[in-house]
């Protein structure tokens, strides 16, 4: 596949990059990319994959666009307000890059569908916003041996991690369970900085781009976090020794995908 005059010009500042070239825009025409929420951290993952020419990206979400969304959720505008998110953020995907495929799922992201959702993607992205579809989208991708990047944003916070298959601990190896419900506040009832948002889910495309590119370093065995008001990172090393993992583990007990708890819709 030789690209285009048009693609050298749109690409050429990744062209530029020995770490990219040719070589690496083509792997990144090729890839897809399954974003599970086209929320806060969804849409500027999106964007900048999408900018980047990541071949197709689907995006997983069943809500509709709201006005207080679009303090954070930069993917849709005002005009965009009543529609279905997956649509908008299609939509503005499109606009910005012609050559990117574009495949929506407005759906609830469960343990009868999460399976064959992600199958056919390269890497996932979790721009989920709740523990059990967080939790879901860990275990799905670990039995279905996906790679992906979990993210989190709270207030003035996030964080971030990747999974590789065989590299390094999954998100049930940290955290085992969800925490109890209504034990963590969600951005809804806490609040969160829009810019945090960009900040975390620019990271996720990131680590998409270097996963597709096999470039640098990903975030297996570490997990980054941002304190927003103090300007600091840490990058906090995470257990090697995974072995009582309940979905990783030696001796797994989790085998088959379901629902840590029934919700109407899971991604909010």
């Amino acid at each position: 596949m030789a690209l285009t005059d048009k693609q050298l010009e749109r690409y050429s500042r990744h062209i530029t990059l020995k770490e990219i070239g040719v070589k690496g825009q083509k792997k990144l025409l090729a890839a897809k990319v399954l974003i599970i929420g086209a929320g806060g951290l969804g849409a500027p993952a999106a964007m900048y994959l999408a900018a980047a020419g990541v071949g197709t990206i689907g995006i997983a979400d069943c809500d509709k666009v709201e006005l207080s969304n679009l303090q954070r959720q930069i993917i849709h505008t005002t005009n965009d307000i009543g529609r279905t998110k997956v649509l908008s953020a299609a939509d503005t995907i499109k606009s910005l890059n012609p050559d990117v495929e574009v495949i929506t799922y407005h759906e609830y992201v469960n343990s009868k569908n999460i399976a064959d959702m992600i199958a056919d993607y390269d890497f996932i992205i979790d721009g989920a916003d709740n523990f059990p579809t967080k939790f879901l989208i860990n275990d799905a991708c670990v039995l279905g041996h996906k790679p992906f990047c979990h993210a989190g944003i709270l207030r003035f916070e996030g964080q971030l991690m990747t999974y590789v298959p065989e590299q390094g601990p999954c998100y049930r190896c940290i955290f085992e369970a969800p925490p109890p419900k209504d034990a963590v506040p969600s951005c809804r009832e806490a609040g969160v900085i829009g810019a945090m948002a960009g900040i975390i889910g620019s990271m996720q495309a990131l680590e998409a781009i270097k996963y597709i590119t096999g470039q640098g370093e990903l975030l297996t065995g570490s997990m980054l976090v941002f304190d927003g008001l103090k300007m600091e990172w840490r990058k906090v090393k995470l257990p090697e020794n995974t072995r009582t993992c309940p979905v990783c583990g030696d001796s797994p007990v989790i085998t088959e995908l379901y629902d840590e708890e029934q919700r109407s819709c899971l991604l909010k």
